[in-house]
């Protein structure tokens, strides 16, 4: 979906949940059950299973457990999966964070709650510095720019750096979120705000390198081309990486969802490659410091 979230009635369709359902959906197919079937073990109507594999309502640990063992599902990883899907979707529904302080339009609220509740994000940008790790002149110096999307445009100035800024907390802290970022060549050499911006970003990359949970690298000019630079994407899991991964892949003025399966699974694949390719860390902070002695 293209919104970050649908409404049918009084239920609302959260993207966690939508990735869940396809899940439970795959599972029954497989498994060769039909919705009023899979109602039955749960004692409920064919509408709430629909609304299940549907990720219009959150669902509740037992009835997993009941469908994975109608569906003959043993794996503790599917399951546990599973059931942690249902976990982070239920706490979403219901989450209150800093983001609550901001106004925050369209699919990016939606994604900062997923970001609060992720445990590792994999981040490709051929465009800009990947937001977690943005400096605040580099966050102005974009809201400066000559094209600003609609949702930036409903915020002011002071609204959108310190929501940008505020983000980044989920780097430090208690349980701090697991990054790992690949920067384009190109990013690093069309700074916004001219040289002293570049300067204090290409400082900061430098120290979040540093941090245990950061792992930074460069995906440079002589590496060639491939086909992750038509656009940029962040791979959000929530478990182990790959176990039931969500992307959000960005293009100007649109953002979508790959909510899992095989789209998700190319995403992972295309992340892989472009990381191989790349620099690796420590030649990466080092062409960092080669760039900041440059300008």
């Amino acid at each position: 979906m293209t919104a970050s979230q649908a409404r049918q009635g009084n239920s609302t369709s959260s993207v966690l949940g939508r990735r869940l359902g396809a899940e439970l959906l795959h599972l029954r197919t497989a498994a060769g059950f039909t919705q009023p079937q899979a109602a039955t073990v749960l004692s409920a109507s064919t509408a709430k299973i629909a609304k299940m594999e549907g990720g219009w309502v959150p669902v509740r640990d037992p009835d997993i457990r009941a469908l994975c063992e109608l569906y003959e599902v043993h794996d503790p990883n599917i399951v546990g999966g599973l059931l942690e899907l249902a976990r982070v979707d239920r706490e979403r529904r219901k989450a209150k964070g800093w983001w609550d302080n901001y106004t925050i339009h369209g699919v990016m609220q939606e994604y900062v709650t997923l970001e609060s509740a992720a445990t590792t994000i994999r981040v490709w940008q051929s465009a800009f510095v990947p937001g977690l790790l943005q400096t605040t002149a580099y966050v102005r110096a974009l809201r400066s720019g000559p094209i600003t999307s609609a949702a930036m445009s409903r915020q002011s100035d002071e609204e959108f750096v310190a929501a940008r800024i505020a983000r980044q907390q989920r780097l430090s802290g208690e349980a701090p979120l697991s990054l790992h970022a690949v920067i384009y060549e190109a990013v690093l050499r069309n700074f916004p705000g001219g040289v002293r911006t570049a300067r204090s970003q290409l400082d900061h990359l430098v120290g979040m390198a540093d941090l245990p949970n950061v792992t930074l690298q460069v995906f440079p000019f002589s590496a060639g081309t491939h086909f992750g630079l038509n656009g940029s994407f962040n791979i959000i899991s929530f478990a182990e990486p790959g176990a039931m991964d969500i992307v959000y892949v960005e293009a100007p003025f649109a953002q979508r969802w790959v909510e899992g399966g095989d789209g998700a699974t190319a995403y992972d694949e295309l992340f892989e490659m472009i990381a191989e390719r790349s620099l690796e860390e420590q030649e990466s902070v080092s062409f960092l410091h080669k760039l900041r002695k440059e300008l």
